[in-house]
């Protein structure tokens, strides 16, 4: 049993020095590419301002994300729950009026947009 293990021991340990020296494909390409012309750095670099602003739009960006963040689908289950609360006041005549648009304008400033027993079916 141990000799197999020993015969292994040397392969394993040789085993990242060939990944590492393997000839990389593309390898014209990478000639090519070192060989280029290429801009002085100084041409090319921003100012410190720009790299302010650059860095203050950048460092957030989620817009390569699958799925929305998890407080923004609790938050859209959230209204939808409360949407659907809103459309049986809409549809239920004994509701008061009054209930129904006060209920319809805190919901409003809850999603941030003008909303009415129309635009509760969006939800």
């Amino acid at each position: 049993m141990r000799l197999p293990l020993i015969l292994l021991l040397p392969l394993l340990l040789l085993a990242p020095c060939a990944v590492a020296q393997a000839p990389q494909a593309g390898g014209q390409a990478q000639e090519a590419q070192a060989t280029a012309p290429t801009t002085p750095p100084a041409a090319t670099e921003p100012t410190t301002e720009e790299k302010g602003k650059k860095d203050a739009d950048d460092w957030r960006d989620t817009r390569g994300y699958r799925f929305p963040a998890i407080a923004k689908t609790v938050e859209d289950l959230q209204y939808l729950a409360y949407a659907m609360q809103l459309r049986e006041y809409c549809a239920n005549r004994r509701v008061s009026d009054d209930f129904v648009r006060e209920r319809l304008k805190r919901f409003s400033a809850m999603t941030g947009r003008e909303e009415s027993c129309r635009t509760l079916l969006d939800y």
